[in-house]
């Protein structure tokens, strides 16, 4: 099974989420990441949907997704076209010496400490799922006491705008 990067721009009104969700579910197709947020014009909404299947799946994904009166556009978003980021938030138990350790882990990663309370920190990371993993895999002997991650979202490359 291959993954696959949708964007969808969409009518930015209430139920508009709840009805792209219902489709994905009543198909019987798992979303495996989705970000949403308006985009610079207020009317409109981009939906950043990520899924897993064959090209099959991804055909009846964006006829089924066109149906939907709302939806403006569709991109399939191929990686070596599209900017990718994902963002995630990790507390890690961090006193003593492990915090300046930790510290340096996080700006290898160009990462930032965003709090800091006396046995942990909050960090906050931007970029690629693999960058991500790549982290919270160094920081887990610490003891990672909660995590967070944002959906990836993607934005086409160059000139090129999703429309």
């Amino acid at each position: 099974m291959e993954r696959y990067v949708l964007s969808v721009l969409v009518e930015n009104h209430a139920g508009v989420l709840s009805r792209v969700s219902g489709l994905f579910s009543r198909r019987g197709y798992n979303i495996d990441s989705l970000t949403v947020c308006e985009t610079y014009n207020p009317g409109q909404s981009r939906m950043t949907i990520v899924v897993q299947g064959d090209e099959y799946t991804l055909e009846q994904i964006e006829k089924q997704l066109s149906k939907l009166v709302e939806v403006i556009s569709i991109t399939h978003c191929k990686k070596e076209d599209t900017c990718e980021r994902e963002m995630a938030l990790i507390k890690v138990n961090a006193s003593g010496s492990d915090r300046a350790v930790i510290i340096e882990t996080c700006n290898i990663y160009r990462a930032h400490i965003v709090d800091v309370a006396p046995n942990s920190v909050i960090v906050e990371a931007t970029g690629s799922e693999d960058k991500l993993s790549s982290l919270i895999r160094l920081l887990e002997p610490y003891g990672i006491k909660e995590l967070v991650k944002t959906g990836l979202t993607a934005m086409g490359r160059g000139e090129e705008v999703m429309a």
